[in-house]
């Protein structure tokens, strides 16, 4: 592998270089997807692999100076120098033709908009696979892991969307410049029929946020800041869940339960 460039610490910048994580990481979905974009390829570490199952091939990069060097890979209309936070899907999607496609987008994702960036791809339809790199702690989060999972927002948001499996754990030696935390390759696709659609992510997402928001203190209290005791009383009781529950104890299917008799959703 070539000499990889410094990083950027304000962009929040660790170059992988482990090759069997980077291996792992591009045959996770190359032979189900029509098209791979990768967000934040920087030196083009996965972009070289990625570029050689001869798909279309877009990248989303903030540092410029990685124009040429990913130029390499892919056409130059295909590189996209700008903030993937701010990235316009909907357009690139009408843009390029691909709204019938199927997507596999890759990233190492920055661990101060890991977040972010996750529940943002989720809302993205045409985004059918996913092999993301997460800081551990984050990464976790979003999928279940035997017998060690507490309910979180996250965990809710991915469970309806996605189904999802743990690929591999990344030590800080992996990269460099190493950070100081360890990190984790998840690998998703998406389920063709969620529980929750699509049209109604922002008012589950503002659920699982309200119901969250203190996950030590009791389920029930904490909603009774946003709905009627009486519409709460009603809903538990039909669900047969005590009103001392902490949300972090709930399963997924009771946290479905509860959004749905709380929001009058279908």
């Amino acid at each position: 592998m070539s000499k990889l460039p410094k990083a950027n610490k304000e962009l929040g910048q660790h170059f992988l270089r482990d090759q069997k994580v980077i291996n792992t990481i591009t045959n996770d979905w190359n032979h189900d997807c029509d098209i791979i974009i990768e967000v934040g390829p920087g030196p083009a570490v996965l972009t070289q692999k990625l570029s050689a199952f001869h798909k279309p091939l877009y990248l989303i990069e903030k540092d410029q100076r990685f124009k040429e060097k990913l130029a390499q890979y892919t056409k130059e209309e295909n590189i996209f120098i700008q903030d993937a936070l701010k990235f316009n899907w909907k357009d690139f999607i009408k843009e390029k033709k691909i709204e019938n496609k199927k997507i596999w987008l890759v990233s190492n994702l920055p661990y101060n908009v890991g977040t972010l960036l996750f529940t943002q791809f989720l809302q993205i339809q045409q985004i059918q696979y996913m092999t993301l790199m997460f800081q551990k702690e984050v990464g976790d989060k979003t999928y279940l892991r035997q017998n060690k999972n507490q309910m979180n927002g996250l965990l809710t948001l991915s469970l309806n969307y996605f189904d999802s499996k743990h690929l591999i754990k990344v030590l800080p030696g992996s990269f460099s410049p190493p950070p100081k935390v360890d990190s984790v390759v998840i690998s998703y696709q998406r389920k063709n029929d969620p529980i929750i659609s699509i049209k109604d992510y922002a008012q589950f997402n503002d659920f699982t946020r309200k119901a969250f928001s203190q996950k030590r203190k009791q389920l029930f209290g904490v909603l009774k800041k946003y709905y009627p005791v009486e519409k709460l009383e009603k809903c538990f009781n039909q669900i047969s869940l005590p009103p001392t529950l902490r949300a972090e104890a709930l399963s997924f299917d009771q946290i479905i339960s509860i959004f749905k008799q709380l929001n009058e959703v279908e």
